[in-house]
């Protein structure tokens, strides 16, 4: 009853800030994704007769509130399967957690996979991606491979991810900017419930649908300026959205900023990138696969900047046989 998956974290190209319904985790829009080669969560899982769940993040015991969450979603897991047993998890990201980079998204992927597969289930792609969003909303998008979308739906049943194209469809790359290590104050939870406290949110959900399309039109026809335009509009807006909700989210770090202004500048000089950022201060710089060496080189430069992590498009989550205990 041991089972260990990976999961990618993933860039959301087409964000989701807003629920409709918090407790299933419902989004207000439709998003879209690509999982990243190189920062994924490893998770091993046993199920046996413990008196509580042991939970390890990252070589520590988790925090109350990582505990409860991780609980919980265990508990909708058992109750699938039928079961009473308690649980060890051990979790290690290859990242920071809290920082911008999807570590929910990665840590539910696998923390699903992993559990079910340990109960003896065996759940469709789909059936995985709707179990996850339970754990964390953005966490359907790292079940399948390359690119993904994640339907708006009516109804639970129906808010699922998928994948578009698989990752070696297109050649670009995500060059992460790691300028902090420091947890963020407002968790992307809290923040999704203040965004319709905005004067744009509504603005911003009426607009989705077009980007959401203008996306994907240049992804299937591999049209890299209007690819990373709309990536870029779309993170400046949902940024703009909470910016001026009440009160104010502010994200970025004074470094956010220079690297976003030295990839501009670098664009003016003829180098195609276009920044796009989370709910945290990393910075994910989309590139073209040419490119991604030289553009990583020159963000190193940048004082303050931490970390700079190239990645190309990842697979979902998967088994795999090496445990962590």
């Amino acid at each position: 009853m041991k089972k260990t998956a990976i999961a990618p974290a993933n860039i959301a190209l087409i964000k989701y800030w807003g629920k409709r319904d918090a407790s299933l985790n419902l989004p207000l829009n439709s998003s879209f994704s690509m999982n990243l080669s190189e920062l994924s969560t490893t998770t091993t899982i046993q199920f046996r007769q413990l008196k509580k769940d042991e939970i390890s993040l990252d070589g520590h015991d988790a925090t109350t509130e990582d505990r409860e969450r991780v609980v919980r979603h265990l508990d909708r897991i058992r109750k699938i399967a039928g079961t009473s047993f308690r649980a060890r998890v051990v979790s290690r990201n290859t990242f920071p957690t809290g920082v911008g980079i999807a570590s929910s998204a990665s840590g539910f992927a696998a923390l699903t996979l992993a559990a079910t597969r340990a109960l003896g289930l065996r759940l469709s792609e789909k059936q995985l991606s709707l179990l996850a969003r339970r754990g964390s909303g953005s966490a359907c998008r790292s079940v399948p491979d390359g690119f993904v979308e994640w339907v708006v739906g009516k109804r639970d049943e129906d808010s699922y991810a998928f994948s578009l194209h698989p990752p070696d469809f297109w050649d670009i790359h995500d060059v992460v900017v790691l300028v902090s290590r420091r947890m963020k104050k407002v968790t992307s939870t809290e923040g999704h419930s203040l965004a319709p406290t905005s004067p744009f949110f509504q603005v911003r959900l009426r607009d989705i649908p077009r980007r959401l399309s203008l996306l994907k039109k240049a992804l299937k026809e591999k049209d890299f300026s209007t690819f990373g335009r709309v990536v870029e509009e779309e993170a400046l807006n949902m940024h703009a959205v909470m910016m001026t909700s009440s009160p104010p989210l502010l994200y970025w770090e004074p470094v956010t900023l220079k690297v976003m202004l030295l990839v501009f500048q670098m664009r003016d000089e003829g180098l195609q990138a276009y920044v796009t950022l989370d709910a945290g201060p990393t910075v994910h710089v989309i590139c073209q696969a040419n490119d991604a060496e030289r553009l990583a080189r020159k963000l190193r430069t940048v004082e303050g900047v931490i970390a700079v992590i190239d990645n190309k498009p990842g697979k979902g989550a998967r088994v795999v046989e090496e445990h962590l205990f």
